[in-house]
């Protein structure tokens, strides 16, 4: 799929930047606040991505250094503790150890936010009690959802369809995901520097948003709308925002879902680790193009159609298309 990754173009997503008059509650919102909504609409129809920067306190440096140094000692538990962690939705449960992406652990926790979720989890990864791992999982997980919040608020009012957003908050549930992609084993013997190893396959998230917090380590690709692999260097301090298949489906296609992948490239001596937290519709929500965003400019593309429904279709039927060949009109 695609091109071979263009070097050239590290740069091609906008960094926006949230002051604080963006993110004040809603009947304080003046013209800074629509101007920026309005570039992140056209970040997200453009290129289905674009990389943020927030105010300290939104997302704290400080809580992201204490996430990853957490996320370390997770993925330094043994195989048989990690394996615990199971669910019976698709893509939760610990994932290590996988032909196709090798170099990629993860476990998915589904509404991280809550203390008791998190207390379950912890304890479970650890016996004998983790209070620091529980409190700065729950802690970041609400403010990275605050933040998801904020965005789609933003998108919405873009669109002139801010009528819809209590809906969409209401129906709404969230996942955090860890990530840890590990350093090639050619990257150790220093014979080849060219070469880089698939960390995470080519994907569009299934979510309607998902915010990303990376540690230094870069790796993320996205393919352009021309066909092109692009390399996006996330600043320190940046998180990255993506567009997911519910929103391009609700908001008619208007915005991108964009595919993307991680490569770890043959200078990188680090491991990765990431996390983000994945808005998605729940599971009895039906999807449904609002009438203010169909006209003769953008005729109908998506059928109304059931969230969960259309994740299971794309769990047996893992391709490219799944949206427009489960919903496509």
């Amino acid at each position: 799929m695609g091109e071979e990754v263009d070097h050239d173009q590290a740069l091609v997503l906008p960094i926006l930047e949230f002051s604080k008059e963006c993110l004040v509650p809603k009947q304080e919102k003046g013209e800074e606040w629509k101007a920026m909504s309005n570039k992140v609409r056209e970040a997200c129809e453009r290129h289905g991505c674009f990389l943020l920067l927030v105010p300290e306190e939104t997302i704290p440096m400080s809580l992201r250094e204490e996430m990853v140094t957490a996320m370390k000692a997770l993925f330094d538990l043994p195989d048989e503790t990690k394996q615990k962690h199971k669910s019976p939705r698709a893509y939760q449960s610990y994932q290590g150890k996988c032909p196709i992406i090798p170099l990629n652990e993860s476990f998915g926790v589904d509404n991280a936010c809550q203390l008791d979720v998190a207390h379950s989890f912890t304890n479970l990864m650890w016996p004998q009690g983790n209070p620091s791992f529980c409190e700065t999982m729950k802690s970041m997980s609400s403010k990275m959802m605050a933040l998801n919040f904020t965005i789609l608020e933003m998108l919405l009012e873009s669109f002139g369809v801010g009528k819809h957003y209590n809906s969409q908050v209401e129906n709404t549930t969230s996942v955090m995901r860890f990530m840890k992609y590990k350093v090639p084993p050619s990257n150790n013997n220093n014979n080849n520097t060219s070469s880089a190893a698939v960390g995470l396959v080519p994907h569009t998230d299934k979510s309607a948003l998902t915010v990303l917090c990376q540690n230094e380590v870069q790796g993320l690709e996205i393919l352009t709308k021309q066909g092109q692999w692009v390399q996006v260097s996330v600043p320190n301090g940046a998180v990255v925002v993506f567009v997911g298949d519910a929103l391009k489906a609700w908001s008619n296609g208007r915005l991108h879902a964009v595919t993307h992948r991680v490569m770890m490239s043959g200078d990188i001596k680090e491991n990765r680790y990431s996390f983000a937290v994945f808005g998605l519709p729940k599971e009895e929500f039906m999807i449904e193009v609002p009438n203010e965003l169909i006209d003769n400019e953008h005729p109908l593309l998506y059928r109304p159609f059931n969230f969960a429904e259309y994740f299971t279709y794309f769990t047996a039927n893992i391709r490219d298309d799944a949206l427009e060949v489960y919903a496509g009109v």
